[in-house]
C-alpha cells in the first residue's frame, strides 16, 4: 500500500512542518506518533520523512532520503470551466485534482446562473481546499491553481498555448482528433479546455472565443452535464500526453 502523501510549505535543513487541518488529521485520525513514516512534497521533490514530534495543530518531520517521482504527464493543462452550481463545480475541482490539471479558471457565460460570478468570490478559498486535500489523495507533487472567477472575455484573452473548447453545436470535430500528433507532442506543451454552461454558448460567446483563436472541438453526439464534459475533456488531454512519455 502507499504511504500517505503530506504537501509541506517547504524543507529547511531537512525538516518540515505540518500545520492546521492537515497536522490535526494526522495526529487524531491517523495517530501519527514520533518515528512513523510519511511521504511529504514542497511542491518541487517527494521524500520519505519521519514525524519527529506531534502536537495539537502541527506535526514537524525529519527528511530521511528523496524518493523518485512517479512519470506524470507533463502538459500544463488549465481548465477554464463554466460556472455552474456550487455542489456540482466543487466535483469538478476535486476530479480534475486528481486527473492532474495544473490549472482550474472558474468562467462566468452569459448562460451561468444569475448571481454566480459575485458569489463565486466567496467559494474560491473552499475551492482552494477541496484541491488541497485532492492533490494529496492523488498524491501529486503540487497543487493546482485555483484563480479567481473571471468574465469570459477576460479569461479566453489570458491564455496561450493550444487552445480548445467545447463546443455543443453539430460540426466540431472530435477533441481527440484535435489533439496533436504523439510525435509532435512535446513535454513543454500548455493546453486549454474551456468548457460551457448547462444552456450552452451563446452565438455571440461562440463567435467572440472563436475570433481569439479557440478552436471548436466536440466531445461527440450524447448531451453531457457541464461537469462530465469538462472532466471528460480534461482527462483525455492529460492522458494523450502521458500516453507519449510511454511510447
Amino acid at each position: 500500500m502507499a504511504r500517505r502523501r503530506f504537501l509541506v510549505d517547504q524543507i529547511r535543513d531537512n525538516t518540515a512542518e505540518l500545520h492546521g487541518g492537515d497536522a490535526r488529521h494526522l495526529a487524531r485520525v491517523l495517530r501519527g506518533a514520533p518515528g512513523q513514516q510519511y511521504e511529504i512534497t514542497d511542491g518541487q521533490g517527494i521524500y520519505l520523512a519521519e514525524i519527529s514530534t506531534v502536537e495539537k495543530d502541527r506535526v514537524t518531520f525529519r527528511v530521511v532520503e528523496a524518493v523518485e517521482s512517479p512519470q506524470v504527464s507533463a502538459v500544463r493543462v488549465t481548465l477554464l470551466a463554466a460556472l455552474i452550481k456550487f455542489d456540482r463545480f466543487e466535483w469538478l475541482v476535486e476530479k480534475a485534482t486528481e486527473l492532474g490539471v495544473s490549472a482550474i479558471v472558474p468562467v462566468n457565460a452569459a448562460r451561468s446562473e444569475k448571481g454566480l460570478l459575485e458569489a463565486a468570490g466567496k467559494r474560491v478559498e473552499r475551492w482552494r481546499r477541496i484541491a488541497h486535500e485532492s492533490s494529496q489523495q492523488a498524491r501529486r507533487v503540487r497543487l493546482p491553481e485555483i484563480a479567481e472567477p473571471r468574465p469570459l472575455a477576460t479569461a479566453i484573452a489570458a491564455v496561450t498555448g493550444l487552445r480548445y473548447f467545447l463546443d455543443e453545436k453539430p460540426g466540431a470535430p472530435p477533441l481527440i482528433c484535435a489533439i496533436p500528433a504523439a510525435a509532435q507532442r512535446r513535454d513543454s506543451d500548455a493546453a486549454a479546455l474551456l468548457t460551457g454552461p448547462e444552456g450552452g454558448w451563446t452565438e455571440a460567446e461562440r463567435d467572440a472565443t472563436a475570433a481569439a483563436g479557440w478552436a471548436p472541438v466536440s466531445l461527440g453526439p450524447l448531451i453531457l452535464r457541464a461537469e462530465t464534459a469538462a472532466i471528460t475533456g480534461a482527462a483525455l488531454l492529460v492522458h494523450a500526453w502521458w500516453a507519449s512519455q510511454l511510447e
